[in-house]
């Protein structure tokens, strides 16, 4: 899992507010096997709602997974045409950030 979830604006990412929609979800569940063996109208009235937000819930996290997963395959697929096109470039890239990463390590020796 990634371990930043905040951009660096401090905005919440994607994948923060669907983690948040899960533990919802499993809090939610939890909530609804506690109280089972609870009887009354009002009670059977709000286990009916809680029932029916988490449907609505799961189906909306399920289409966002869907959705960041197929963004995610379009961006792969881009990068690598890209890398299949300017091989050199991307080489070249690649060099110079190694060589700063190594300036940089190298200066906190």
């Amino acid at each position: 899992m990634n371990a930043r979830l905040e951009n660096t604006k401090g905005e919440v990412t994607k994948e923060k507010l669907m983690n948040d929609l899960r533990l919802v979800v499993a809090d939610a569940e939890e909530l609804l096997r506690a109280t089972t063996g609870v009887s009354g109208e009002k009670v059977s009235s709000v286990r009916e709602r809680i029932q029916e937000s988490l449907a609505a819930a799961k189906m909306r996290l399920s289409a966002a997974e869907v959705s960041i997963v197929a963004k995610t395959k379009m961006a792969a697929g881009v990068t690598d045409e890209y890398v299949h096109e300017n091989p050199w470039r991307v080489v070249g890239v690649g060099a110079a950030v190694g060589v700063i990463v190594g300036m940089l390590i190298g200066r906190g020796r």
